[in-house]
């Protein structure tokens, strides 16, 4: 570049994501009259191109992706022996395939569909007491993820009523039972607001002023030092 030369002088990148001197390097390339030594000058600058780039990588289902760009960088001029054909003009234009968004009926949005998945693990416990504690844990789950997006207080009958209905009147437990020994209290305890755990607010408090041994330390106007 010289000094009188400007960007907007100089031929448009094609593919920016490689840069200026790679671009420049396929066009050298293109000059390259030996058809052997430019396939394996163009394979080392793949390699290269690799290794300035460490984000770019190879798709094992797709081998010949970097050669393609290879040929649009030296706008589809290039001789080469390798078992892949010159790309058409016309993949500039083309468009990435759509990826269809993963379509299901979710009956109930507020737990979420991972939780419709565990039911239906559940249900195919044969044992009792292992299907029990499943349904103990699903009640925990659900109702964390429940106060994660509100305010209110998941009855213990609701959740419950929901498992119940998701699996098919599969799973179920006693509500007394459940109420009475609070098997369904939430995974994380609820923090104020400086995000310590519920009932260590003030643990901090306890300790203050005591010294090694657990004497507390008196300050006092009239103590004197026993070298007096």
């Amino acid at each position: 570049m010289t000094i009188d030369e400007y960007n907007t002088q100089r031929p448009d990148i094609i593919l920016k994501e490689y840069g200026r001197n790679v671009q420049k390097m396929v066009e050298y390339l293109r000059q390259v009259p030996d058809k052997q030594k430019r396939t394996k000058m163009a394979a080392a600058l793949i390699e290269l191109i690799k290794q300035l780039n460490p984000s770019i990588k190879e798709q094992p289902e797709d081998p010949q992706r970097m050669w393609d760009d290879v040929y649009i960088m030296a706008d589809f001029n290039l001789d080469l022996d390798i078992p892949y054909p010159v790309p058409p003009r016309d993949v500039l234009q083309k468009k990435p395939n759509r990826i269809p968004y993963p379509q299901s009926n979710v009956r109930f949005r507020h737990y979420g569909k991972n939780i419709e998945k565990l039911v239906q693990e559940a249900m195919k416990k044969e044992d009792p007491k292992e299907r029990e504690e499943l349904v103990i844990y699903l009640g925990k789950l659900m109702k964390t993820f429940f106060s994660s997006w509100n305010k209110e207080i998941l009855d213990d009958s609701v959740i419950l009523k929901d498992i119940y209905a998701m699996s098919g009147g599969t799973l179920s437990i006693n509500l007394d039972k459940v109420r009475e020994d609070n098997l369904f209290e939430k995974l994380y305890r609820d923090r104020d607001i400086k995000g310590k755990p519920f009932g260590q607010q003030h643990s901090h408090h306890k300790n203050r002023g005591h010294r090694h041994g657990g004497r507390p330390f008196m300050k006092n106007k009239h103590h004197r030092r026993r070298d007096q």
